[in-house]
């Protein structure tokens, strides 16, 4: 079920953070990847998502008081009053604890970095990134934070988006390298939640777009979030979350996302008849060639024949075909085993 998602992520139809809005466009509104639903895989939580890698340095030793005697008793003196050790008599030289010989030895070793640590550290940051790859809504969502912490989030987030389809994992390490720096920034938690989308952290990616929501109130994560249920094996959340209000109010693309995981949801179910129905309400003729609309007629063609009804499969796949000018995907390939089964 991953691999499905990797290559047919759900659109948003235009998000913020994570993959298209991370790395060169994004903010709400942003591009999301024809689609697929990131919009980014980018100082927050576990070492993505942010701008900075900082780092925790152990504290020094403090050393300990010199005179060890009790209150108002005299230098160099014991609590008895007799002359004090090595140096001699009531007026005897210093005494150095153990404790405070400690303190002075010079440090040999570094402490090994925790995992929050080098969570908070992240992956190395490309000297070439430098955070204005960042669409303007994204980085003015970053104005309140100081400066070099800003910076610092941008450049991670910007990481994350231009890693996020060939490198998804360490797209997703860089936001969690943002969250640790600014875990309430709403673009941050959705470029975490969209990254862990994307690497395959379907537990991951709700919790930071159910954050990522409860901040902003955006309602385009909706998708990502149903097609996360579905990969944990919760396909009634995800037709839950696909009979939203809000998604009446969805452009086109977004509600053909949305469309497909509740049709991918029906058939976990082995609901194959609600699945069909649930796609023919779609715009499955339309005109456009976009690549939605291509997903959506191999849906519907890929349930047909799970359905048992070859000979209409067959046709879907070849109107697939007819408009998937960039081949994402197998379409001709389908129709052609379809074509040899064929009496």
């Amino acid at each position: 079920m991953a691999e499905d998602r990797r290559g047919q992520r759900p659109s948003r139809g235009g998000s913020g953070a994570g993959r298209g809005a991370p790395s060169s466009g994004g903010g709400r509104g942003g591009s999301s990847r024809g689609g697929d639903a990131r919009g980014s895989r980018d100082d927050q939580s576990r070492g993505k998502g942010g701008s900075g890698r900082g780092g925790y340095q152990g504290g020094s030793a403090s050393g300990a008081k010199a005179g060890g005697g009790k209150p108002g008793s005299k230098p160099g003196a014991r609590s008895g009053g007799k002359p004090g050790g090595q140096g001699g008599g009531q007026g005897g030289g210093k005494r150095y604890s153990n404790s405070q010989d400690r303190a002075f030895r010079p440090r040999t070793e570094e402490r090994p970095r925790t995992v929050e640590q080098s969570v908070y550290d992240g992956p190395d940051l490309p000297e070439h990134i430098t955070g204005a790859e960042l669409d303007r809504n994204v980085r003015a969502q970053l104005k309140g934070l100081p400066e070099k912490l800003a910076a610092r989030v941008a450049r991670h987030l910007a990481a994350a988006g231009a890693l996020i389809d060939e490198d998804p994992e360490t797209a997703y390490q860089h936001t969690l390298a943002a969250r640790a720096r600014a875990s309430r920034i709403a673009v941050v938690r959705e470029a975490a939640g969209e990254a862990a989308y994307a690497a395959g952290h379907y537990a991951e990616a709700l919790s930071e777009l159910r954050a990522a929501k409860r901040m902003n109130g955006a309602t385009d994560y909706l998708p990502i979030m149903a097609d996360c249920h579905r990969a944990l094996g919760n396909p009634e959340q995800a037709i839950k979350l696909a009979k939203s209000p809000s998604v009446a109010n969805f452009a086109p693309e977004a509600k053909a996302e949305m469309t497909l995981v509740e049709a991918g949801a029906r058939r976990d179910m082995g609901q194959l008849d609600a699945a069909l129905r649930t796609l023919e309400l779609a715009p499955l003729m339309s005109k456009s060639r976009s690549s939605w609309v291509v997903r959506l007629r191999y849906a519907y063609a890929d349930t047909l024949e799970a359905a048992g009804r070859e000979s209409d499969a067959l046709a879907w796949f070849h109107r697939t075909h007819s408009i998937d000018a960039e081949e994402i995907t197998d379409a001709a390939a389908r129709a052609d085993l379809l074509e040899r089964r064929q009496p």
